[in-house]
């Protein structure tokens, strides 16, 4: 029986991503120079440089006075006064991160796949068809994270750190919380997207198995700015999903995971801090 079902669950759809990528390289296509593979890595490489040096809100500043010396002064003025907003500012900066985040994750990605492969998203990972397969994976995922949340919801550098949000003395969860909470979410589809669509079935034709591993190493480099406990959880979490997304050829299961776990941070921080009643 569990021979059974590790052969079903794992070492079947294992197989048969490294067939493909087998009868892939062994065909004439294969032989010829894999133009499609040096272009998702490098486009990889420039969205994950645009998200860190143009796409971040911490150096709004430097880029205004960007604006500013190429000319664009109005925009310059709006890109400060949007960010330094006295009433919206915090959630304004967060918005700005979070679609700069998605243009970087999905917007740039998916230009690439329609424009110069000519090929459609949804078979990067986006389909639903299937999305469903290895559910009781993501759900031992969730019961095994939700205890380890509780727990680290007491440190004060947790509570300190998320939500990333800040509720001010008074404000009630809607509207900006919850607005907050959409553009989140958002971020987390475009981020699997980014990794485990993009990244992991744009390179399976040549790599297979071990573009999961192709994949799980900037995945990690992603988490250098956080906890080491975090960056380390994240290889883990990397190989896993990964794994997942060549299994179902979904990306959608990873996505809900990241979402409930990280409202799950959220909604554990403000009840620590006692904002929640």
């Amino acid at each position: 029986m569990l021979l059974r079902f590790l052969e079903v669950q794992f070492l079947a759809p294992l197989r048969r991503v490294e067939k493909e990528a087998q009868d892939y390289q062994s065909s004439e296509r294969g032989q010829a120079p894999d133009w499609k593979t040096m272009t998702v890595l490098v486009t990889v490489a420039i969205s994950l440089t645009l998200r860190q040096y143009v796409l971040t809100p911490d150096r709004y500043y430097s880029k205004a006075e960007f604006l500013r010396r190429i000319g664009l002064d109005q925009l310059a003025l709006w890109l400060v006064d949007f960010l330094d907003d006295p009433e919206n500012g915090q959630l304004n900066g967060l918005a700005f991160w979070a679609v700069g985040w998605m243009i970087a994750y999905f917007v740039i990605p998916a230009l690439v796949i329609k424009l110069v492969f000519r090929e459609r998203i949804r078979d990067y990972g986006v389909k639903l068809k299937g999305a469903l397969n290895g559910l009781w994976i993501y759900g031992i995922m969730f019961a095994v994270m939700v205890p380890l949340i509780l727990l680290v919801s007491q440190d004060a550098h947790f509570q300190q750190t998320y939500p990333f949000y800040r509720l001010v003395p008074g404000e009630q969860l809607w509207p900006r919380f919850w607005l907050w909470q959409v553009l989140y979410a958002l971020q987390f589809v475009s981020l699997e997207f980014f990794f485990r669509g993009f990244l992991v079935h744009g390179t399976r034709h040549r790599f297979g198995i071990y573009s999961v591993f192709v994949m799980m190493v900037p995945y990690c480099m992603i988490h250098f700015q956080k906890p080491m406990p975090e960056a380390c959880a994240s290889i883990v979490a990397g190989i896993v999903l990964g794994f997942m997304s060549l299994k179902t050829r979904s990306i959608w299961l990873g996505a809900a995971i990241h979402i409930t776990v990280a409202i799950s941070m959220d909604f554990a921080s403000l009840w620590r801090q006692g904002l929640l009643f």
